[in-house]
């Protein structure tokens, strides 16, 4: 009997994270370490904050109190890889964006985008960029490229992958080894791997010991913005109560605007 396509989709892996907002410190060693990885170019003297590309973003929020109760904590922003409605998937008149059934990860193909930056609107998270220039790297620089990423070129919508170069090499190790299934621990992302304070964890959510499905039941874990039903895979973690309720968003009105009818 086969199995509808979304048991099909349950029964791969399904990669996710888990990032302790407790341990965050705001060093960016994640933001460097992705770049470096996934050959994101230096920004051009043009970038701004909405023209720059950074497959994660660090925010710093406060809790709204003024000093001695004003606390704060950063919070690492990326793709969120949604899971059961995934908004880009939706929009994208190309077919350039797809969630890999192998791994439910969402990827982005650049050769079939074709820039309409649709996705970007879509995304409730702003965690996609638009490449509006063609990458350069100063003189020698691109020496140190990874020869494993293709640099993406100008009118191409960019994001997090969770380095699948690595899951690429990963499966070839694999593969080399006569092994079926990539061992755990064998793939890990780049940001996962240069974090100093180990905030963030790697892992299959379908693997009950994985830290990510582990962190997914803790009383203390969120989701952004989880009232949408975009089913996020990656899961934050904070002991601090102001925190999480940062990251509930009130729940969209769905009737008329009462202003403007």
């Amino acid at each position: 009997m086969i199995k509808p396509n979304r048991e099909r989709q349950r029964a791969a892996a399904r990669y996710g994270m888990s990032i302790d907002l407790d341990r965050c410190t705001g060093c960016g060693a994640c933001v460097v370490a992705c770049a470096v990885e996934n050959n994101v170019p230096p920004a051009h003297e043009g970038a701004t904050a909405r023209k720059g590309i950074t497959w994660i973003r660090v925010f710093k929020v406060d809790n709204g109190e003024d000093y001695p109760g004003k606390r704060s904590v950063f919070v690492p922003v990326l793709c969120q890889q949604c899971g059961e409605d995934t908004p880009c998937v939706h929009v994208c008149p190309q077919q350039a964006v797809e969630v890999d059934p192998a791994t439910g990860i969402v990827g982005q193909m650049p050769e079939r985008c074709l820039g309409c930056r649709y996705c970007m609107a879509a995304c409730p998270y702003h965690a996609r960029y638009f490449n509006w220039w063609d990458p350069q790297w100063p003189a020698g620089m691109e020496k140190t490229l990874n020869p494993d990423v293709a640099p993406r070129m100008r009118g191409v919508v960019e994001k997090c992958n969770f380095c699948h170069g690595r899951w690429h090499a990963a499966k070839e190790r694999a593969a080399a080894a006569g092994k079926g299934e990539i061992e755990v621990g064998a793939y890990v992302p780049a940001c996962v791997e240069s974090c100093p304070t180990g905030a963030i964890r790697f892992g299959d959510l379908n693997d009950a010991a994985s830290e990510p499905a582990l962190a997914a039941k803790d009383a203390h874990s969120f989701r952004l913005l989880e009232k949408l039903g975009t089913e996020p895979k990656i899961y934050y973690h904070s002991k601090r109560d102001w925190v999480r309720q940062v990251a509930a968003a009130p729940r969209p009105p769905t009737g008329k605007e009462s202003a403007r009818g």
